[in-house]
């Protein structure tokens, strides 16, 4: 446990001063909206996942991103270790009555290792590497480490009809400064801490709605999220 608090409270103090100024309102709460479903193809290793979000800059209707993206999984026999290799389509809208977009393909592979801490205390690393393909820009590259701490409170075991906390950290590192045509970017990208109450209504079947606060180099934001995972 102590080691879990460690990771904890070393993601979040590298959370970077905010770095010049920004037409963004970082006062205004955005919206982000996903349905994030996995399923495993009969008893192989094999798997598919995947994942819809639609995030705004605002509550609903100024388009932040709209992300597509699925992969295939592979579990190895008696381990716990899933491995990932996926595509993701991203669309990114601009900032207020701004209606241009930008659009962006991604390669990623990721492994997700859980670990469990007595019977209430679910955690889960994620180490997740992207080749991102943007226009007017060269191939970059994204490193980005996820600790997932879900935390059941009114059962003893994430089952049907548990209620649960649910935190994450995740910070982003990329890969190259320069990007192509003269830009560059700085090594942190930004990062990520998350804080929700889930719901368990089946075993396959879970909701989250909670704040992820979110901080780059230029601006940081609170962004309400509301969630819905199914395993099938």
């Amino acid at each position: 446990m102590k080691k879990v608090t460690f990771l904890f409270v070393l993601f979040i103090s590298l959370s970077l001063p905010k770095i010049g100024l920004s037409q963004i309102d970082e006062d205004k709460v955005g919206a982000w909206y996903m349905y994030f479903f996995n399923t495993t193809l009969k008893e192989s290793p094999w798997g598919i996942q995947g994942d819809i979000q639609y995030r705004n800059w605002d509550a609903g209707g100024d388009l932040e991103q709209l992300l597509l993206r699925g992969g295939l999984t592979y579990k190895p026999k008696n381990s716990d270790i899933k491995f990932t290799l996926g595509y993701g389509n991203i669309t990114t809208g601009s900032y207020g009555a701004d209606n241009s977009t930008t659009s962006e393909s991604r390669i990623y592979q990721e492994a997700l290792f859980p670990a469990q801490f007595g019977n209430r205390i679910y955690t889960n690393h994620r180490f997740r590497y992207e080749q991102r393909f943007a226009k007017n820009q060269n191939m970059r590259t994204r490193y980005r480490y996820n600790l997932f701490v879900n935390v059941a409170l009114n059962k003893a075991a994430m089952e049907k009809g548990t209620i649960y906390l649910a935190l994450y950290n995740e910070i982003f590192i990329n890969g190259e400064r320069n990007i192509g045509n003269g830009s560059r970017v700085e090594i942190f990208d930004r990062n990520r801490f998350y804080s929700a109450l889930g719901y368990k209504l089946s075993n396959k079947i879970k909701v989250q709605l909670g704040i992820m606060r979110q901080v780059t180099n230029s601006w940081r934001k609170n962004q309400l999220q509301l969630s819905l995972h199914q395993k099938f």
